[in-house]
């Protein structure tokens, strides 16, 4: 019994060795990068707020300018009526760590009511605040074809 059971376990083994080149090489496995804690910098142009229907959209471009990427970016949009009082705005939450460098498109929707005023963002992320320097112009990167 004990002949037969090392057979069957020779034979998986061998087969296991003929199969694997049959279905290529395995990537090289990825670099994982430490994100950044506390304070992180990016840059953003100006946002640019239109009525679109029966919604306020507002749109910024951003770029990761600090020292690693940044996990759980986090835009909250806050409105307030001519009286100060708030008015519920939009969230945005990018789904991935945010590489140095990479340029990103954001929009926040809000639906529009009567007497909003001005509104204001607060920007953060999973291990602390983020620093905002505004600029002119960031260009989006060119889709792959």
């Amino acid at each position: 019994m004990k002949r037969l059971g090392s057979m069957v376990f020779a034979m998986t083994v061998g087969a296991g060795l003929l199969t694997g080149p049959l279905f290529g090489e395995q990537d090289a496995p990825r670099k994982l990068v430490a994100p950044v804690r506390g304070e992180a910098a990016i840059e953003l142009t100006a946002p640019d707020t239109r009525v679109v229907g029966n919604n306020v959209v507002t749109t910024m471009r951003m770029k990761n300018i600090a020292s690693g990427p940044i996990a759980g970016l986090r835009i909250e949009e806050n409105w307030f009526d001519r009286s100060r009082n708030p008015v519920p705005g939009d969230v945005y939450r990018h789904p991935r760590p945010w590489p140095v460098g990479e340029v990103i498109e954001v929009k926040l929707t809000t639906p529009r009511k009567a007497g909003m005023g001005d509104n204001r963002y607060n920007f953060s992320h999973a291990n602390g605040a983020i620093k905002t320097t505004v600029v002119k112009k960031l260009d989006l990167p060119k889709p792959v074809k």
